[in-house]
């Protein structure tokens, strides 16, 4: 079974919202976004949230201590790395906390190179906003990958997640944008996505 994850949250109700769905992660963003929060935002945020639940810090190019900070101080327990960072960042950044790392990976018309330190991969569509556009991309073009567990991202929501988990191998499907409405996380919306993902609940797009 495919695991779940909620990127982006940002506000106490998103929280009370996955807390009712219990996807296995959530996502914090600290790249520039309009989803983005702080640190005490997100210490907050994080201190409602289900102990059941991981929390994935979303970052683009930051300072490696800057990171390291929120794992110690236990306000995420994952890096999602959206910039240019590298292996050599990556083995810093592992150096210095021991911090797992998804590493985002811009897809267009094939598979680009990636990291082979990081934990797992992130795999979206490309574009200029690093995620979280709300467009798929060619599912194709990952139908024989076998290498590190990946996310799967880009344009996710009820309507089409059950068809990417049977058509993929991915080790979680994340949603952002297809859990919002008017650019706000909506409860309805992550609990149709859980659902469905989990084969619990059978999507149908009717008025």
């Amino acid at each position: 079974m495919s695991r779940v994850k909620i990127c982006g949250l940002s506000r106490a109700e998103d929280i009370m919202a996955v807390n009712a769905a219990k996807p296995d992660y959530i996502g914090f963003v600290f790249a520039p976004s309009h989803r983005r929060i702080d640190e005490a935002k997100a210490t907050m945020l994080r201190k409602d949230l289900d102990d059941g639940i991981s929390v994935v810090g979303v970052f683009v190019d930051n300072d490696i201590d800057s990171i390291s900070k929120l794992y110690r101080n236990g306000v995420i327990d994952i890096a999602q790395l959206h910039g240019d960072e590298d292996e050599s960042y990556i083995e810093k950044l592992k150096d210095m906390c021991d911090c797992p790392v998804i590493k985002a990976i811009s897809i267009h018309e094939s598979l680009p190179p990636y990291p082979k330190n990081a934990d797992y991969l992130l795999f979206d569509a490309l574009s200029n906003e690093r995620g979280g556009t709300g467009k798929t991309f060619n599912w194709e073009i990952l139908r024989d990958f076998n290498g590190l567990p990946y996310f799967l991202a880009g344009g996710l929501d009820a309507s089409n997640v059950r068809a990417a988990i049977e058509a993929l191998s991915s080790f979680c499907v994340d949603a952002s944008s297809g859990v919002e409405t008017s650019k706000l996380k909506d409860a309805a919306k992550i609990l149709a996505f859980t659902q469905t993902a989990r084969g619990e609940f059978s999507y149908c797009n009717t008025p």
